[in-house]
């Protein structure tokens, strides 16, 4: 089993940049793949970011593609999203997750577990 829980969203401005921090429970963190997705109202979610359980490999949405940079530190169970030059279009509710294999994926069903979400809002 593995709690995780955001924190750092808040109400920017274009152009702006914010860190989401994702705290993980458990012993298993390390071997784990993480991924960052978000989602707006009547929408689905949508895939962020993804990096595989040593942080060797990441993937991430062509609309984040440069701006936004995942990262973990496995020794203190976090998992970051660095977003840079934020526009209106990121704002959403920002969720972690973590897969059971140590390779990450865009597909939000390969995913078993959900942190509660941060909201992140960017205006003009």
């Amino acid at each position: 089993q593995v709690q995780l829980q955001e924190s750092g969203g808040g109400l920017m401005q274009a152009g702006d940049s914010l860190r989401l921090s994702c705290a993980a429970s458990g012993r298993t963190f390390s071997s784990r793949a993480m991924g960052w997705f978000r989602q707006t109202p009547g929408n689905r979610r949508e895939f962020v970011a993804s990096i595989n359980w040593s942080g060797g490999n990441t993937d991430y949405a062509e609309s984040v593609k440069g701006r936004f940079t995942i990262s973990r530190d496995n020794t203190k169970n976090m998992l970051f999203l660095q977003m840079n030059s934020l526009v209106p279009e990121d704002t959403a509710v920002y969720y972690c997750a973590a897969r059971e294999f140590q390779v990450g994926s865009d597909w939000d069903a390969a995913y078993d577990f959900w942190g509660q979400g941060t909201q992140v809002t960017v205006s003009s």
